[in-house]
């Protein structure tokens, strides 16, 4: 039949959570410092066991074997030494059972407070091994207290700690909000074993990803890198080990339900998740998603790149403050640029040889002047006024005059034409195509240069004369007609 002792023992171990003989361990540390603290057991070395199947105490008394006794409480000679063991030899140590009156107050205090402190260190010696090998993991646990250094959180078993640092400014934590930690480190302190948690840490996201989805879980699907800014953006970059296997798509799930849960516990936070590629340039273009990439140019020796987007999508792929283009640098590993079409065009010709560019520049010079047209000049529908009379060229032969001699113009026509102070307009002069030119040719397509006189808008009334009149009296007419009949 069992003692109240050891009932008392066995229910001291399941409150604590404690393997039993941790705490018949606890209670014979704390039997020996009381029997030191009586005076009769004063100067013995002395050791309690306590039997685990009927919780009967035995105290024995260890002494030391030699040659020659100097202290009779802790040495014994060769030949006493034998009495209580056969065979014993010099420096053996001979157990030797012993009598003690029963400990008194004091002693019984003493062995209070021996017993508490030797179960609180198996207690923390218990969540050291359990919680050693779980560091990078995630676990669940309830806000107990806010405290000016942390937080204090409960995982059951025992206490930890969300210092102020592994916080994320946007959430707001509250006592008894459950939520998921990640266990950053198992600190050695005087106090103990202390457990530090992390709401900020990105690798926080993978162990979301991995619990959601069964394909991560399972090694379908990897996670190859992961870049986070706690409490506002996160990007995630994975393949798949599997041909056929979508690892954007098992991340996102059906209607974004995987993807879903995980924002829910992050409090909003977004996430995008994009396929890894062994090529940077392929990665780095994922990477700065949603934005459209135009060109990645890749400066492997700076580990540095170009990216050149539309100009419509440079704030998209930058994001606000730059947090997109940060995103994906730290996923990446590349120092990323971004750049407009324009801006990447200038930096073309900066960075091109000086000594190219002279004979390119020149070249081009020298066809656009060769393929610009005339210039285009207006022409208005005036009678050109004929020049003076010019004298004959003397190639003339019998009144017949050569080609292109102009002809008389009599005085009465050159007064008028003064009188009326008309000017002569030039010609245009249309030269013709030149020979050898086709579709593709760039010559063509050369704006030409503005025309010298602006357009003229012209009216009915000042192409056909007369027009205007005839309405303006047709209208006066029928006023009056109107009014006359108005007043009869």
């Amino acid at each position: 039949m069992k003692s109240d002792f050891l009932i008392a023992v066995t229910q001291l171990a399941a409150e604590r959570g404690l393997p039993k003989e941790s705490v018949v361990g606890a209670v014979e540390a704390a039997l020996v410092s009381a029997y030191k603290k009586d005076a009769y057991a004063a100067g013995y070395n002395i050791t309690v066991r306590l039997n685990p199947n009927d919780g009967e105490i035995k105290v024995y008394v260890l002494k030391d074997v030699v040659e020659e006794v100097t202290e009779p409480r802790r040495e014994i000679d060769v030949e006493e030494a034998r009495k209580y063991k056969s065979g014993a030899v010099l420096n053996d140590t001979i157990e030797m059972n012993a009598t003690f009156p029963m400990a008194g107050r004091i002693a019984a205090q003493t062995a209070k407070q021996v017993v508490l402190q030797r179960l609180r260190e198996a207690e923390r010696e218990l969540v050291l091994a359990e919680y050693a090998h779980r560091v990078g993991d995630i676990l669940g646990g309830r806000v107990e207290r806010l405290e000016p250094h942390g937080l204090v959180v409960s995982l059951g078993r025992t206490e930890a700690l969300l210092p102020r640092e592994e916080t994320v400014t946007t959430e707001r934590y509250r006592s008894s909000q459950t939520l998921q930690f990640y266990l950053q480190e198992v600190a050695r302190t005087t106090r103990g074993p202390e457990l530090i948690l992390s709401r900020s840490h990105p690798n926080l996201v993978q162990r979301l990803f991995e619990r959601e989805v069964p394909e991560i879980f399972n090694g379908i699907v990897e996670i190859k890198a992961v870049a986070r800014e706690a409490g506002f953006r996160s990007k995630l970059a994975v393949s798949s080990r599997q041909e056929g296997v979508d690892p954007v798509g098992s991340c996102v799930g059906l209607r974004g339900i995987r993807i879903q849960n995980i924002v829910t516990e992050l409090q909003g936070e977004k996430i995008d998740v994009v396929q890894w590629n062994e090529d940077p340039t392929v990665f780095i273009a994922s990477a700065l998603s949603p934005a459209q990439v135009l060109r990645v140019e890749l400066r492997k020796g700076e580990q540095s790149a170009s990216v050149t987007v539309p100009e419509r999508q440079l704030s998209l792929a930058i994001g606000r403050e730059g947090q997109n283009v940060r995103l994906a640098a730290k996923l990446t590993g590349w120092n990323i640029d971004i750049l407009s079409p324009e801006e990447t065009a200038s930096r073309q010709k900066r960075e091109a040889p000086t000594v190219e560019a002279a004979p390119q520049a020149a070249a081009a010079t020298a066809v656009a002047e060769e393929a610009a047209p005339a210039p285009v000049e207006t022409v208005t529908a005036v009678e050109q006024p004929v020049e003076a009379e010019q004298p004959v060229p003397v190639d003339a032969v019998d009144g017949v005059e050569p080609e292109g001699a102009l002809p008389e113009v009599s005085a009465e026509e050159e007064v008028l034409a003064e009188v009326e102070g008309l000017e002569a307009e030039p010609e245009v002069v249309v030269e013709p195509e030149p020979a050898g030119l086709s579709a593709d040719d760039e010559r063509l397509w050369i704006v030409p240069a503005a025309v010298n006189e602006p357009s003229v808008l012209r009216f009915a009334e000042d192409i056909l004369p007369g027009r205007g009149e005839r309405s303006d009296r047709d209208r006066t007419r029928g006023k009056s007609r109107r009014g006359r009949r108005t007043r009869s």
